[in-house]
């Protein structure tokens, strides 16, 4: 009897330590998981602070990953083509950055619960629809154009022409144009009055019959030089003002519109006849809109907002409304059951007060 029950209870304490071992390896597991994710720089999602990343989808991220006991081994990526890459190639278990939803992606890799509903935007240089206007400044890039350089040119090379002819044809005619037969200070009797031909009314005529008719011709030619090169300059400005009146997505058709390369906005921008310029990373498309290598900028509308009320206050501003809304989620392989997980804590999150925290941090209280 004693035999028996001694066997029972050696048999429990097995059975309890073999539990506990489970247990604590199950755990220790469990504390141990490392995630290798990829992302990018794209405030106010991804940012880094010295050593540090933070950002809406890092502290989403790390939130989660708190909660699921999971470490997170982060790699950062230089644009979008490099996040997917990095997923391709096995490198990386899931993508924190602000990936907009699509068919295509979808059917490649998994896409968590939406961890935010944007569109896109439209961002100008300045202060947009509500700027005032500044005909100052217009004029004085007008002046300085690569138009204004060209005709001037032209101006110049039609003064110097006549003033040579004339000066040959009405040399030392005393009641003529150039009274000195030397070319100096002749040659300045005849730039001066082609100058005065071309742009005014001259006050005095050659004194040599063949010199007159060839003046007649030339104060001709000047009056319709002026008249084309007024026409030109008033062409010119009036279609910089149009280029650059730009108050929303419908005025983007046939606009240099600047965009991160392989981004959805690509697609809607070759929709609708815009002029693409794409761009790997945020910053190098901020600086090509600053630059005027670009009239406007089309990306998610939460990034343009942050640019504009931070590194770009006072520089550029977001006018019209969104288009294009789309969720933006995590990225997972294909399949994974990491994916299921975070799922679970995003909504979690949501029902708690934890997902709103997050978001008022970085966009405000609604």
């Amino acid at each position: 009897m004693c035999a028996s029950v001694s066997a029972i209870i050696r048999g429990c304490l097995a059975v309890l330590s073999l539990t506990m071992i489970l247990i604590a390896s199950a755990m220790a597991q469990n504390q141990g998981s490392e995630i290798r994710a990829v992302t990018m720089a794209a405030p106010p999602f991804v940012m880094k602070q010295g050593d540090q990343l933070t950002g809406f989808s890092i502290d989403l991220w790390n939130e989660i990953a708190t909660r699921l006991k999971l470490k997170t081994n982060y790699q950062v990526a230089t644009d979008v083509s490099a996040l997917f890459d990095t997923m391709r190639t096995k490198n990386a278990d899931v993508i924190v950055a602000p990936i907009f939803y699509t068919t295509e992606r979808d059917a490649e890799y998994d896409f968590s619960y939406s961890t935010l509903e944007a569109g896109l935007q439209v961002l100008v240089r300045g202060a947009g629809a509500n700027s005032a206007p500044t005909p100052l400044r217009d004029v004085l890039a007008l002046l300085f154009s690569r138009a204004t350089a060209i005709w001037l040119g032209a101006g110049l090379l039609m003064i110097l022409v006549p003033a040579h002819l004339i000066w040959l044809l009405d040399r030392g005619s005393e009641a003529g144009i150039s009274p000195s037969k030397s070319y100096f200070p002749g040659i300045f009797h005849g730039l001066f009055w082609a100058a005065t031909a071309l742009i005014s009314q001259v006050q005095q005529v050659p004194g040599m019959w063949l010199a007159r008719i060839l003046g007649f011709l030339w104060m001709v030619v000047g009056v319709i030089f002026i008249a084309l090169y007024t026409a030109q300059l008033t062409a010119t400005l009036t279609t910089e003002q149009i280029r650059g009146a730009i108050n929303g997505p419908d005025d983007l058709p046939g606009k240099r519109v600047a965009t991160i390369a392989n981004s959805t906005a690509v697609k809607y921008l070759q929709g609708i006849g815009a002029v693409v310029e794409e761009f790997r990373t945020p910053a190098e498309l901020f600086a090509a809109l600053l630059d005027q290598k670009a009239d406007a900028v089309l990306s998610s509308a939460p990034a343009l907002r942050y640019y504009a009320a931070h590194d770009g206050l006072g520089r550029a501003s977001v006018v019209g409304p969104e288009v294009n809304r789309q969720d933006i989620g995590f990225v997972f392989q294909g399949n994974s059951p990491l994916r299921r997980e975070v799922d679970h804590v995003l909504v979690s999150m949501r029902e708690d007060g934890a997902y709103q925290r997050i978001y008022d941090k970085w966009f405000g209280s609604e």
